[in-house]
């Protein structure tokens, strides 16, 4: 499936942009542009049930989304070779799936959500309730994002497939950490994440990570703290 992409600057070396679930390019729109004023050329897609991308196709939810397909998405849509790929969330497992195509010179995972269902943690299907937040609902739950951001967020959930959460919870059987890097890699983290632990994060450092959290940070780095985000790529962009 060909994706919706956004692109930003016109500079020699490429990034590619992967957003989280419940979200599409848009979530990167001071990313972007930051990494384009380093003379990047950035490309940020829409995954298939977000954005202006197409919807899945099948009979259930897991049938259309799976991360097979998020991923072979990803190398339909996206040039092979680029010097960087961030992916957070839900774009972390889809590149993760993806990276030994893409094969960028360095891949970084953003809060990646490897291990989307723990036990006694949450149902991704909770996700759904998202799909009618309200402006003043996601201002309480995101306390630190600009305002364009809420705005932002109002906008990618009325365009948000909530199937996307229900194949996840399908799929829980299968959330693992994954094995040793294709590429050199990045493992981000917000403070103290709920996704990836202190064990799995010297798990991760075993196996040929690198791994760095962005104090005071949540889930949503780029837009929790813009200059933590960038600072915790120092040597990596």
């Amino acid at each position: 499936m060909k994706l919706n992409t956004r692109e930003w600057g016109s500079g020699d070396r490429v990034a590619l942009l992967v957003h989280g679930i419940m979200s599409d390019h848009r979530s990167w729109r001071s990313v972007g542009p930051a990494l384009a004023g380093r003379g990047y050329r950035v490309i940020a897609v829409d995954l298939r049930g977000h954005g202006a991308s197409p919807r899945g196709e099948g009979a259930d939810p897991v049938d259309r989304y799976r991360p097979e397909q998020y991923a072979q998405d990803l190398v339909d849509t996206l040039p092979a070779g680029a010097e960087l790929a961030i992916g957070h969330s839900l774009g972390a497992l889809t590149l993760l799936h993806a990276v030994d195509r893409l094969r960028p010179a360095r891949a970084v995972y953003s809060d990646p959500a490897w291990r989307f269902v723990r036990p006694g943690l949450f149902d991704p299907a909770v996700f759904t309730w998202f799909k009618t937040a309200t402006r003043d609902q996601i201002g309480a739950l995101s306390p630190r994002w600009d305002a364009a951001d809420v705005e932002v967020e109002l906008a990618t959930l009325a365009t948000w497939d909530p199937d996307t959460a229900l194949a996840l919870s399908a799929l829980a059987d299968r959330a693992a950490l994954p094995g040793a890097p294709v590429v050199p890699s990045l493992v981000q983290l917000a403070d103290n994440s709920w996704l990836i632990g202190p064990e799995d994060a010297e798990t991760l450092r075993g196996l040929g990570y690198e791994v760095r959290s962005v104090p005071g940070a949540g889930h949503t780095i780029h837009r929790d703290d813009l200059p933590g985000f960038l600072a915790s790529l120092d040597g990596w962009l």
